[in-house]
């Protein structure tokens, strides 16, 4: 089981040993995969280093009215009162192959528009706070012993006005599995679930959607919005722009969204203060392919875009943040001389609370100056390279004054992460 860190910043495993949320976006998977299917998706994920998938039990694409692979619904007769033996032994296979390959599900009741339709199928209103206490208690008790479990609630839509709905599915959880397992909540694009819920007691950590309308968006700015407030709760964003995905919905006047795109609001916020990120893949999360009607202009099939290039730099990202204590991260911008910068140029900068350790991530590669006396002692710098994960040395300096430092390369597509070591430490180079 997983717990809030001492700190209130982080998640560790019941020993107190860090985990690093690295998440995949995998919403239709109990609705549209076979179990062979599910079991290629959940190898190739773990093989990269992901250690959550975010998938729903209602799904959103018709998910209450066409059947699994093997042809089954959710419900008897649409009555949230008789769930399908046959539906959930399914959902069943799938959380045990996930826990033998040491994946966590990030696994929503439903889907939001099954509360307020909005948008999409619903039925709206299919849940209300009469039922969602009871559903919420049924999925509670069922996965009570799954230690590989964490509860997000909502759904790409807005809480406002639903807090009793959400409330009483918490309620119906905490019930059910005894409060065994960790609680957030999904919302729509360009939010956070703070802004309704943050001081929710069942409410664990927040998670936010900065979205797919923009190249180079902000996310940072939201992150430093949660990590702000009190009380302290951990924050990250669990739905970033998809690789893959048309820019603002606009494929042929704004194009997709790339591999750069991806690291980039993944640096942005882990730096910013997240405890962990979530990458997605817009292809994948609706398991696109041919004959399946493609969801916003969805055009790789999910086999082939498993293996987009943004996908593996994940596990860059991971590897990253684990080759120096994780716990002790803090966001710093002060160790910024001068102006960050904005959109696409912006620096986002992070440091050790002890001083033993900073990254400086530079989205397009320009001279940055640093001020070094933020690290404890003499200080060892090295290049890290978000695209192939390896490092190289950049020189030792002494922590007395600013330096400035230019990356290996610049313009778009070549970030970099500036890693400033305490020189004592003697730490190997991150990367393989």
């Amino acid at each position: 089981m997983l717990r809030i860190s001492d700190n209130r910043r982080y998640l560790v495993q019941e020993d107190g040993t860090p985990f690093f949320w690295l998440g995949d976006t995998a919403w239709e998977l109990f609705h549209r995969l076979s179990r062979e299917e599910a079991e290629l998706y959940l190898s190739n994920r773990a093989a990269k280093g992901f250690t959550v998938i975010q998938a729903v039990v209602l799904a959103e694409l018709a998910g209450l009215t066409e059947p699994n692979a093997y042809g089954d619904l959710p419900l008897v007769d649409m009555d949230l009162g008789r769930p399908n033996e046959a539906y959930f032994g399914h959902v069943d296979h799938i959380v045990q192959s996930a826990r033998e390959k040491g994946l966590y599900l990030g696994m929503l009741p439903t889907w939001g528009d099954k509360v307020v339709k909005a948008w999409g199928q619903g039925p709206d209103g299919f849940i209300s706070a009469g039922t969602a206490a009871a559903w919420g208690r049924f999925l509670g008790e069922r996965y009570a012993e799954a230690p590989n479990l964490i509860w997000i609630l909502g759904g790409d839509r807005t809480a406002e006005g639903y807090e009793r709905v959400w409330r009483e599915a918490a309620r119906g959880l905490r019930e059910g599995d005894g409060g065994a397992h960790l609680m957030t909540y999904h919302p729509w694009g360009g939010h956070s679930s703070s802004a309704w819920l943050h001081e929710e007691a069942w409410l664990d950590l927040n998670l936010l959607q900065s979205g797919h309308g923009e190249k180079d968006g902000p996310n940072h700015r939201m992150i430093e919005h949660d990590y702000a407030l009190t009380p302290v709760k951990p924050c990250l964003d669990g739905e970033p722009r998809y690789e893959d995905h048309p820019v603002g919905w606009k494929p042929e006047e704004l194009g997709w969204f790339d591999d750069y795109d991806v690291r980039q609001a993944a640096y942005w916020a882990l730096f910013a203060g997240a405890h962990g990120h979530t990458y997605g893949c817009h292809d994948v999360w609706q398991f696109y392919r041919p004959g399946r009607e493609p969801i916003s202009w969805a055009r790789t099939p999910w086999q082939e875009a498993l293996d987009l290039p943004g996908a593996f730099d994940m596990q860059h990202v991971r590897t990253l943040i684990e080759s120096r204590p994780l716990l002790l991260r803090i966001p710093d911008q002060d160790l910024i001389v001068g102006d960050p910068g904005e959109g696409i140029d912006h620096v986002q900068a992070t440091r050790a609370s002890d001083g033993s350790y900073a990254f400086v991530y530079l989205p397009t590669g320009k001279p940055v100056t640093v001020r070094l006396s933020k690290l404890a002692g003499e200080v060892r710098a090295s290049w890290f390279d978000p695209r192939e994960g390896i490092a190289q040395e950049a020189g030792v300096y002494p922590n007395s004054s600013d330096r400035t430092f230019t990356p290996p390369a610049s313009g778009r597509g070549n970030d970099w992460v500036l890693v400033l070591d305490e020189a004592a430490r003697d730490w190997p180079l991150p990367g393989r």
